[in-house]
This record gives C-alpha cells, sequence and structure tokens, in this order.
C-alpha cells in the first residue's frame, strides 16, 4: 500500500504567502520584458548603473565582512545585548536618516568633517560615500547572518586552539573563519543583496557620482526612480526588470554556496 500524505493547513498557508510574495516580482518581470519592453530601459546608463550599483555593493560587502567579522563572533560567543542591539540600529531607521547622519558628519559643521574637507576627501556624490551608506544599513544583515554561523559551530576547537596560547583573535582568524569560509561567504553575499536594494540613504549621499569612472552615473535604485519621474512607468518597469534578474542572481549564488556549506558541515 501507498499512501499519501495531505499538505496540513499551514503548508498550504506558507505556500500561499510565499506566492503573495512572487507576485510583485513576477509582474515587473512580465511587463518588463514582455509588454513595455522599452528600450530606454536597455540602455547603456541602465548598465552604467547596474555596473556602479554591484561594483559599491561588492566593496562594501567586503569591508562589512573585514569590519564585523569579529563582531558576530564576539556576540555569538559571549550573548552581548547591548552589542547586538546597537548592531540593530541602522536596520530599525528610515535610511533617509542614515544619509542625513553621513551628510552632517562630513560638513564643515563638525571637526571631522572640516578635517576631511581640508585634506580633499569627501563623501558626498562621491564612491566613497556610496560604499559607506550601503556598508552601514547593509551591515546588520552580514551581523545577524555571521553570528548564525558561528552559533552553530562547535566551541570544542576553539577551546583547544585558545588553550594551546591563541587568543581570542588569532583563534576566530585560524579556527574558526576557515571552518565556516563558505558560510561566510554566503553572510556576505546576503549583505550585497541588501546593498543593492538600498535606496533612502544613498538618494541623499551619493545621487550621482562625479568621480571616475563612473562620472556622472547614478545608483541603480536612484535612476529608476528618476525614470519613474521623468519618463513614466514604462522604462521605469523595464530598468527594474533588469535590477531584479542581478538581484536574483546574486540571492542564487548566494543560497547555492550555503548550500554546499551546510552539506559540507553537515548540518
Amino acid at each position: 500500500m501507498t499512501s499519501t500524505k495531505k499538505p496540513d493547513g499551514l503548508t498550504i498557508f506558507s505556500i500561499v504567502v510565499t506566492i503573495l510574495i512572487i507576485i510583485p516580482i513576477a509582474f515587473i518581470l512580465v511587463y518588463g520584458f514582455a509588454v513595455y519592453h522599452s528600450s530606454i530601459g536597455f540602455s547603456s546608463i541602465v548598465f552604467k548603473s547596474i555596473a556602479l550599483t554591484i561594483f559599491s555593493s561588492s566593496i562594501a560587502a567586503f569591508i562589512v565582512f573585514l569590519l564585523f567579522t569579529p563582531l558576530a563572533y564576539h556576540i555569538s560567543r559571549l550573548s552581548s545585548s547591548a552589542m547586538e542591539t546597537i548592531s540593530d540600529i541602522s536596520a530599525s531607521i528610515p535610511h533617509p536618516i542614515v544619509g542625513i547622519a553621513f551628510l552632517l558628519i562630513v560638513s564643515p559643521l563638525t571637526p571631522f568633517g572640516r578635517f576631511l574637507i581640508s585634506i580633499g576627501l569627501g563623501l558626498f556624490d562621491s564612491i566613497p560615500g556610496l560604499v559607506t551608506a550601503l556598508a552601514f544599513v547593509s551591515a546588520p544583515v552580514y551581523i545577524r547572518a555571521a553570528q548564525s554561523v558561528f552559533s552553530q559551530n562547535p566551541s570544542e576547537p576553539e577551546i583547544l586552539a585558545m588553550g594551546l596560547g591563541l587568543s581570542r583573535i588569532k583563534t576566530l582568524y585560524r579556527v574558526v573563519v576557515p571552518n565556516s569560509a563558505r558560510l561566510l561567504l554566503s553572510a556576505t553575499l546576503t549583505s550585497m543583496s541588501r546593498a543593492i536594494s538600498e535606496f533612502g540613504s544613498i538618494a541623499i549621499i551619493a545621487y550621482v557620482i562625479l568621480q571616475f569612472p563612473f562620472a556622472g552615473v547614478m545608483p541603480a535604485s536612484v535612476l529608476i526612480y528618476q525614470f519613474f519621474g521623468y519618463y513614466g512607468l514604462g522604462p521605469a518597469v523595464t530598468a527594474s526588470a533588469v535590477m531584479i534578474l542581478i538581484s536574483i542572481i546574486v540571492l542564487l549564488i548566494s543560497r547555492f554556496i550555503k548550500g554546499i556549506g551546510n552539506n559540507r558541515s553537515g548540518v
């Protein structure tokens, strides 16, 4: 006899809400590529904008990995609620506030801003400003993901390494990070996906880049917003569809790497 297991109510409900998530994305893809198919949405400025977004998001994700891996490890092992709460702040405030905050920091109103101006550096409408904002808003995503990775790891190899005389920071980079490299790479790509989607902060701090090699180029989210205001729905939807495909590819790579890491670690 063979028995077929019928889906329960929770499974059906989960499928329904998953479909609800897919519907807006599917509409963008269908209307962007099949209905509107706007030539403006496929113009060179769109692909330059996407290149800028991928470039800046990649750098931001790498910086986030370098700066916040120790924090994620520290929180996972010592459960610092204060640090955990602080690390979530940038995810819990409206992101235009983030852009305004960075504008204030680098303005002549602050000593730090006056110092940057005196040496010819600035964040406004620059690649460093764009990367800084993206790193700030995507850091909580990475910290949470990396914290989960570290929490799943057994602590015995770390205890052994520290018992042999390694400091906590050396144990992190010589033992923990190599053993979790694939999952941490997946977490880094997830934070990159978050950076790709950012709009609020960069619309203020880096609306258009004035530096080589992206002089005159806007980040993708800002460009799509401008397209909607200047040209209407068609070009904005087509450009959005192209950007969605790029974002999905990055997300799928992240999931694929995470799957490999879970399989190898026996999770």
